[in-house]
């Protein structure tokens, strides 16, 4: 393997790491993933953390690593400052910050950065896989990377525009877990289906009201307590009303009406947002996100001229 792999790929989260080897067409050759995100990193070491699964990997010593998340926070390996928008796509990767004091040539990509008074906002992981989204480098194009923070992203003739986020995974988790609402859900909710007709029929409710959903809430509570809502139909309203409020909203903002949107997500997540866009009315250009992921970091690596004879 040593002979063809180009680079090494680290998408670096908070808990999570996924690492993958890379041939010099941007194909992965082996993969590994692991609980070792941020986190367990500041306390490891994340040159150790790295250099462990490089080895597992059977990496050449020499191989050049790129690397997306959160390693380059704040509270990371080194800060990779953000990059203001709009700002083209290939500057942004252009921008991958080198770590120092290391014996291979390891960088990471810059998160960005939307300091409108009014709407600021930050990412971090997600410019990389909007570089691996394959969107055509003319239009204007919308797209929905679902999450714990979902991003919708404004991009026009090749530049970052703007974009937005919806904590609409990260609120299901806060009111599942730690509101009234943990009584209805149970101790561990239910998966949700995007078949589920009352996922669906809670989706159309936010979808129609504009994403107005707060009075909506309590009433999955007081639904189980006069109508015996039971714990799936529960998490199915929860997980529709959300995801709806957040279409709807971002649909207001973005003027998506009769345009496609490019939907960067995987598993069962992508799912539930197709439908749900379906249900809205919106057409989609599905891109799987680890495929999106790694076609962005294995472009930083060439824009930064990581993988010898590649031309950025």
């Amino acid at each position: 393997m040593s002979g063809n792999v180009a680079v090494a790929a680290v998408d670096w989260g908070t808990t999570r790491l996924r690492v993958w080897l890379l041939d010099r067409s941007g194909a992965p050759l082996a993969e590994r993933r692991g609980d070792d995100g941020l986190i367990t990193a500041q306390k490891a070491g994340f040159s150790n953390v790295l250099e462990g699964h490089l080895a597992q990997l059977q990496a050449p010593g020499d191989l050049p690593v790129v690397i997306c998340g959160m390693a380059g926070s704040r509270q990371g390996w080194i800060e990779a400052p953000y990059v203001d928008v709009p700002s083209s796509i290939k500057a942004i990767l252009k921008g991958a910050a080198r770590i120092p004091g290391e014996s291979r040539d390891i960088r990471i990509v810059p998160g960005l950065a939307q300091r409108l008074a009014d709407r600021p906002d930050v990412m971090r992981g997600e410019e990389t896989q909007l570089a691996g989204a394959g969107l055509p480098a003319t239009g204007t194009h919308t797209v929905c990377m679902p999450g714990t923070h979902s991003k919708w992203v404004s991009v026009r003739e090749g530049t970052v525009a703007g974009f937005g986020t919806w904590p609409t995974g990260e609120l299901y988790s806060v009111l599942a877990e730690h509101s009234i609402l943990r009584h209805s859900l149970g101790e561990k909710p239910a998966s949700v289906a995007a078949d589920d007709p009352v996922f669906r029929k809670s989706c159309e409710i936010a979808l129609s009201e504009g994403g107005d959903i707060l009075s909506r809430l309590f009433g999955i509570r007081a639904g189980g307590l006069l109508h015996g809502l039971g714990a799936a139909d529960a998490a199915a309203t929860l997980s529709g009303l959300l995801i709806g409020a957040e279409i709807a909203s971002a649909r207001q903002r973005y003027r998506i009406e009769g345009r496609e949107v490019t939907l960067v997500a995987s598993g069962p997540l992508g799912v539930l947002y197709g439908a749900a866009l379906g249900l809205a009315g919106i057409a989609i250009n599905p891109v799987d996100a680890d495929d999106a992921v790694r076609a962005g970091l294995f472009e930083a690596a060439r824009q930064n001229g990581m993988i010898a004879g590649a031309s950025a």
